[in-house]
């Protein structure tokens, strides 16, 4: 074997990936609380605790139906030279930062399959009915949706080519972006502004969690924020304090208990995904000037000059 092949034959060490993972997590966790963007409408410890459970059950899932369907998949296709990617010989490097770049861009794709298609909005409804949003959100995905991706998952690999080195690369990138840009890290505008050009960010994101159905129709994208661009699907023109987080029917705390999000894909009242048209709440009592200024009607073209709040 190849030096090359037996690089792309790797992954990334299960020590170093967990120390990432959790360090990530522990970090905005801690920033979070210093630099709050939103206010918490429910008790934070008991809203963690909830959605650690969930994402237990998410990664015993990913463990169990995923990794045995994936792993050996990419290892094949880096063997076989199947997909996209082999048609070319390419450089370590490139072939991995195309890995990135195109299950990015697919993900995108099952993003917006997951609110548009019935049987998997149900499934992607538990992750949206969190009433706040922070670090812990980006774990809260009902394992009923993980199992539903894993189809998905193997196509990627196998039309896209992606050896078992990207396919680690991309899968850790990923779990440390989405805890980024859905936490509730205040970020300096000046910074945010340049960042969301090039990935997701807290408040680009905090647009997609809100109840309008405009607002949430929008922002589909993971790590980079390019295929919104591409697509216009980019919205950045709505200040957080105009936000309200969560979908309009499940608005109650009371209903959103543990076993009533697990059981919510089966018990959901609006399976076809058309979210109700809420209300624009009121700017009143925002933090922020900034964040007093009216909504422009019109889609924002430049990242720099229209992110809100």
């Amino acid at each position: 074997m190849s030096r090359r092949s037996r690089s792309l034959h790797r992954e990334i060490p299960g020590f170093f990936n967990a120390l990432l993972i959790f360090g990530t997590l522990a970090t905005l966790v801690i920033q979070e609380l210093r630099h709050p963007l939103r206010q918490s409408r429910e008790n934070k410890l008991r809203r963690d605790l909830r959605n650690l459970a969930i994402a237990a059950a998410s990664a015993a899932t990913v463990s169990l139906m995923e990794r045995p369907v994936t792993t050996p998949l990419a290892r094949a296709v880096e063997r076989q030279h199947w997909g996209l990617l082999k048609l070319v010989r390419l450089p370590v490097s490139v072939e991995l930062a195309l890995s990135v770049v195109l299950l990015d861009y697919t993900l995108y794709v099952w993003h917006y399959l997951t609110h548009k298609v019935p049987l998997l909005w149900r499934f992607h409804l538990p992750h949206h009915v969190d009433l706040d949003m922070d670090a812990t959100t980006a774990l809260r995905f009902h394992f009923g949706e993980i199992m539903l991706s894993v189809p998905w998952r193997a196509a990627q690999v196998r039309l896209l080519g992606i050896s078992p080195m990207g396919l680690s690369l991309w899968q850790t990138l990923t779990i440390i972006e989405i805890m980024f840009h859905h936490s509730n890290l205040r970020l300096p505008y000046a910074l945010e502004s340049r960042l969301c050009r090039l990935m997701v960010t807290p408040r680009m994101h905090g647009i997609h969690h809100s109840i309008v159905r405009k607002e949430t129709d929008s922002n589909w994208s993971t790590i980079f924020s390019w295929p919104d661009y591409l697509h216009r699907t980019i919205r950045l023109d709505v200040p957080q304090s105009a936000i309200t987080i969560g979908v309009a029917e499940y608005q109650d705390p009371s209903e959103l208990t543990l076993g009533s999000v697990v059981r919510l894909p089966l018990t959901a009242q609006h399976p076809s995904g058309q979210l109700q048209q809420a209300a624009r709440p009121s700017l009143t009592g925002a933090d922020d000037p900034r964040e007093r200024q009216a909504v422009p009607e019109r889609e924002p073209q430049a990242c720099s000059t229209t992110l809100a709040g």
